[in-house]
């Protein structure tokens, strides 16, 4: 039975996917997993015994120690998460970036501390590198784009936030589309031939062309398309470095081509006079969004258009531009039409000269679009930080079930595993024949054991073929009879004194396709419950009721019941009600009947009433559903 149980420790130890490291209260490994080994190196022969600062770097030891002692004293288990920047040292010499998890506890009076440790060097090195790329291309000015030269017309695979920024598109209008959408329809500029040719050899290639942001307006784009080949010689990618020269070639556009600007351009062009500031001329564009003709805009200046209401501001804002202090001036204010409409504009402002007369010219862009895509922005930050909020609440809640696993773990085993330990102890003493009664007590004691311990990890890895969606269900023809027969008497084994089980009348003829080992798991479960939760000298029956297309069992105790209170959560893992607390059990069975039940169809339901018993109902179908 001893080694049995040691083969039971080091099929858990072994299960966990985590590096385990048992240390006693010296500090000294007492035992670990292979998941330790892989971890740092070494074989468990040469880890057994040493001490823990083998696996600590040594500028760590001296306070290591001081906090083992201050953990030891304290006696509370620390979960991963609640200490940042823990290191330790593998057999080759190297420092690797670990998350641990403590867990004492105490066996025969001694007490041990059980560490699960991960290794996130790997990671860590992983999210540094990745953040400070990310950062770098993220904090350029110029708009810097990524495309995938093996994948059919080069789709942007990745966009910084200038490029963004530069375009006004979304990141849906961006990911996964060849970067020609920024031509519009001017896809038969001359630069374009360029850099189709050079893309197609994979060559470097530096064009100014022609592009258009989401709202439509215009901006001249310096590109520089670069390939990235891989040690293959084949190109895997393209980057593309945008720079906005629109100010540039508006300057030299404004110079040579100021009437072709005014009769073609789409966006509002104002020039006006220094002094008087009244409009000398209004492009086509603008005369259209603002509903005024040349003639009344020559009459009006931008005081009229409510660009700001006091005149003494306005003159104080262009006053930076007739001192020389700066080349432009941009801001965001409002238009308003002639029908009395009002609409938001982005305004770049300059001093210029038209003959021997100073002006300004304005160029205004309606940022409509812009301002309607930053709410939509706003609120698809809000979802996102709410859908962040879920997440996270959930990881808490895997990360609680984790924890309260693992202490069901250590409180379950441990006080069978001292039951069975005691009665082997005590067994050997009782040598004469007259004492047979004193070592079948005992040996019954080991046997009840035994049976709670394996019950409870068939539980586990039930509950584990559950969550990975491992489980194959396999149908058969069986009668239940069989089935119930195997049940009962397993379960014979955990009766108390003067108890019974009343046998369902009539199923001998009985027959179903279904699972038979899920209808065995099931009954187990809750026939040993009834047994559990009874007190002596009473009974427990089942009753069978069997239709063409289902099958109905209740099992019907005269236990404690269930308080009403708790009757709301008995199928949720880890979950038991407050009158069984001091009753050994896991609080996963109930969990697991009902996914096996839902699975293959079936249903469960109860009625109980806290000290006087409690009626299971399942109910199942008889065939399978196709």
């Amino acid at each position: 039975m001893l080694k049995q149980d040691q083969d039971i420790f080091n099929i858990l130890l072994e299960s966990v996917s985590e590096g385990v490291i048992i240390v006693d209260n010296l500090r000294h490994i007492v035992d670990l997993n292979g998941a330790a080994e892989t971890i740092f190196g070494y074989n468990k022969s040469e880890l057994l015994q040493q001490e823990l600062d083998v696996l600590i770097p040594s500028n760590y030891h001296k306070k290591h120690a001081q906090h083992f002692k201050s953990f030891i004293k304290d006696g509370k288990k620390r979960s991963m998460g609640e200490a940042s920047d823990i290191y330790g040292l593998k057999k080759t010499g190297d420092i690797i970036d670990i998350e641990v998890e403590l867990s004492p506890f105490v066996i025969y009076d001694k007490t041990y501390v059980m560490a699960l440790v991960k290794d996130v060097s790997r990671v860590k090195e992983i999210e540094k590198n990745l953040m400070l790329k990310s950062s770098a291309l993220q904090s350029a000015s110029n708009g810097i784009i990524i495309t995938d030269a093996l994948k059919d017309d080069n789709p942007i695979i990745y966009f910084n936030a200038a490029f963004q920024k530069l375009t006004g598109y979304s990141s849906n209008e961006i990911l996964n589309y060849n970067c020609r959408f920024l031509q519009g329809i001017d896809t038969d500029q001359k630069p374009l031939v360029l850099l189709r040719q050079a893309i197609k050899e994979g060559e470097s290639c530096q064009i100014t062309i022609r592009n258009y942001k989401k709202d439509g307006s215009l901006f001249w784009n310096n590109l520089y398309v670069m390939p990235i080949i891989n040690n293959k010689g084949i190109v895997t990618h393209f980057i593309g470095i945008q720079n906005d020269v629109t100010e540039r070639k508006r300057a030299e556009a404004e110079r040579n081509h100021l009437a072709t600007i005014f009769d073609e351009s789409l966006n509002e062009i104002y020039v006006f006079d220094t002094h008087s500031l009244k409009f000398i001329n209004v492009n086509y564009g603008a005369q259209k969004n603002i509903g005024y003709t040349l003639n009344e805009l020559r009459q009006m200046t931008p005081l009229d258009l409510k660009i700001q209401d006091n005149e003494v501001a306005f003159r104080k804002t262009i006053e930076t531009l007739l001192n020389k202090n700066v080349e432009k001036i941009e801001l965001e204010t409002s238009h308003q039409r002639k029908d009395g409409s009002i609409y938001p504009v982005e305004m770049h402002l300059q001093l210029s000269n038209l003959g021997d007369k100073d002006v300004f010219v304005a160029i205004i862009l309606d940022i409509t679009e812009r301002k309607n895509y930053t709410t939509k922005l706003e609120k698809e930050v809000e979802e996102r930080t709410q859908q962040l909020k879920v997440a996270l609440a959930k990881e808490k809640e895997l990360n609680e079930l984790k924890t309260k696993f693992l202490s069901l773990v250590s409180h379950e085993f441990k006080t069978p595993l001292s039951g069975i330990l005691t009665s082997s102890v005590l067994l050997s003493k009782y040598k004469l024949t007259e004492h047979q009664e004193k070592r079948d007590k005992h040996i019954k004691t080991i046997s009840d054991k035994v049976l709670y311990l394996n019950n409870i990890l068939n539980d586990f890895l039930s509950l584990e073929k559950l969550e990975t969606g491992k489980l194959n269900y396999s149908f058969t023809h069986f009668k239940l009879s069989k089935v119930l027969d195997e049940v009962i008497y397993n379960a014979n084994m955990l009766l108390k004194k003067g108890q019974s089980i009343k046998y369902p009348s009539n199923i001998d003829d009985l027959s179903l396709y279904q699972d038979e080992k899920t209808i065995a798991l099931i009954l187990t479960n809750l026939i040993n419950n009834a047994i559990i939760y009874s007190p002596a000298h009473t009974s427990i029956s089942i009753a069978v009721t069997a239709h063409k297309a289902q099958t109905t069992i209740k099992i019907k105790d005269q236990g404690i019941g269930i308080p009403l209170k708790d009757q709301k959560s008995i199928f949720e893992r880890y979950f038991r009600a407050e009158n069984v607390i001091n009753t050994q059990g896991t609080g996963i069975g109930l969990n697991i009947v009902k996914n096996h039940l839902e699975n293959i169809g079936g249903t469960i339901n109860f009625e109980s009433e806290e000290h006087n018993g409690t009626t299971f109902t399942i109910t199942f179908p008889n065939t399978v559903k196709q």
